[in-house]
C-alpha cells in the first residue's frame, strides 16, 4: 500500500489510520515540512505479522489514554533498514541506525522519532503476542527500547530471516506461511533469550529451530570454503555430526545436498551475469567452493542438464537479444537509428 494512491492532502491521515489499524493506536506528527510520503507491505502469518514500512520522518507517542483505547498485548520489534531513529520506553532510550533492532511493549507508553534530517525511514516490524513467548515478562523488560545489534549471532539470524520473509513471504502458500509463523516465534524467542542469557528456558523445539537457523546462515556465509562439510559445520556449532543430521531430518534435503544445491545455484547465477562474462568458468566455480573444474562441470551438468560453458553461451544470447529489443524499443533498429 502506498500514499501515492491517496490525494496529497489526505496522505498523512491515511498513514496514521494505517498504523493505528495494523500496529496500535499511536499519536504521530511529521518532523519535517516536506510533503508526506508513506508505504507499507503487510504480511499476516497467523499469530505473528511481519510488515515493511517506509515514511518521511515522524514523531510518535503512545500514551496511557491510547493504551486504554486499544492494546493488542504484543511485543513489537523493528529492524531499521533506512535512516536513523530513536526510541524511549520504561526509562530507557536508544538510537538505532541501519541494521539495528529495537523492541517495545504495546502495553506501555513510549516515544520515538528520528535524529534529524529529511531522509525517509525504513523498517521491518514483527509483531508477536506476549502470550506466545516462553520467556518471563519481567526479563523481557530489560530489553525494551534498547538497541539490539544484527551484526552477529542470533541478532543477525533473526534480521536475515525478517528481510527474507518481507521479500518472499507473499509468494508462500498458506501452509508455508503457517510454518513461517512458528519459525518467527522460535527465532524471536531465541534472539531475546540469547541477549538475556536465558536460552535454557526455551522449549527444546524452539532451541532446535534457532540452532537450525544459525546453521543455515553459517552455510550461506561459507559456501566458498571447499572445506565446508557436515563435520566442519557440526564442529563449529559444538554438536555431533549425528545431531546435525537429526536437525536436517525434518527438512526437504540433507545437509550435504543443501550445500551442493546452494553452491550450484550461486555458480549458475554468476554464469548468467553480464558483468562477470570475462571471468573464466573455473574461477567462478572456485569462488563457490569447487576448486576442481572437472568435478564442478559434472555436478553442474547433473543438476541442469547442460555444461557450464553451454549455459553461459545461452545466457550471452539472451543478453544480446534483450539488448537488441531494448534498442528497438528506444527507437533504434538493430542496425542503427530508424529512418
Amino acid at each position: 500500500m502506498s500514499s501515492a494512491a491517496v490525494p496529497a492532502g489526505d496522505r498523512f491521515e491515511w498513514f496514521s489510520d494505517l498504523v493505528t489499524r495494523e500496529l496500535a493506536p499511536i499519536a504521530i506528527r511529521p518532523e519535517s515540512g516536506d510533503p508526506f510520503q508513506g508505504d507499507a507491505a503487510l504480511l499476516d502469518l497467523g499469530r505473528t505479522q511481519v510488515s515493511s514500512y517506509s515514511y518521511t520522518p515522524l514523531r510518535s507517542r503512545r500514551t496511557p489514554a491510547l493504551i486504554r483505547q486499544s492494546d493488542p498485548e504484543q511485543y513489537h520489534l523493528a529492524l531499521v533498514t533506512r535512516g536513523t531513529t530513536w526510541f524511549s520506553q520504561q526509562r530507557a532510550e536508544s538510537v538505532q541506525s541501519v541494521g539495528d533492532m529495537v523492541l517495545w511493549d504495546t502495553s506501555r507508553p513510549f516515544e520515538s522519532g528520528t535524529t534529524g534530517g529529511t531522509e525517509p525511514i525504513g523498517a521491518i516490524v514483527v509483531q508477536v503476542p506476549k502470550a506466545a513467548l516462553p520467556l518471563r515478562a519481567d526479563r523481557i523488560d530489560r530489553l525494551l527500547a534498547r538497541s539490539i545489534s544484527a551484526d552477529s549471532g542470533m541478532g543477525a539470524v533473526l534480521a536475515d530471516f525478517l528481510r527474507s520473509v518481507a521479500a518472499h513471504g507473499p509468494e508462500c502458500a498458506p501452509h508455508e506461511r503457517s510454518r513461517l509463523d512458528q519459525v518467527t516465534l522460535d527465532l524471536f524467542s531465541a534472539c531475546l533469550a540469547t541477549h538475556l542469557d536465558v536460552c535454557g528456558q526455551l522449549p527444546g523445539e524452539a532451541r532446535a529451530e534457532a540452532l537450525l537457523a544459525r546453521i543455515d546462515a553459517f552455510i550461506d556465509h561459507n559456501l566458498g570454503d571447499p572445506e565446508l562439510t557436515p563435520g566442519a559445520i557440526a564442529a563449529h556449532h559444538h554438536i555431533s555430526v549425528r545431531r546435525l543430521h537429526q536437525l536436517f531430518a525434518g527438512q526437504d534435503e540433507t545437509v550435504a545436498v543443501s550445500i551442493r544445491r546452494r553452491r550450484l545455484e550461486r555458480c549458475r547465477a554468476d554464469l548468467a551475469r553480464p558483468d562477470l562474462a570475462g571471468q573464466p568458468v573455473h574461477v567462478i566455480a572456485a569462488r563457490w567452493g569447487y576448486p576442481n573444474a572437472a568435478v564442478f562441470s559434472r555436478a553442474f551438468r547433473g543438476a541442469y542438464g547442460t555444461s557450464p560453458t553451454d549455459y553461459r553461451g545461452q545466457a550471452v544470447q539472451r543478453w544480446r537479444a534483450r539488448s537488441v529489443k531494448g534498442a528497438c524499443t528506444d527507437g533504434q533498429g538493430p542496425n542503427g537509428p530508424r529512418s
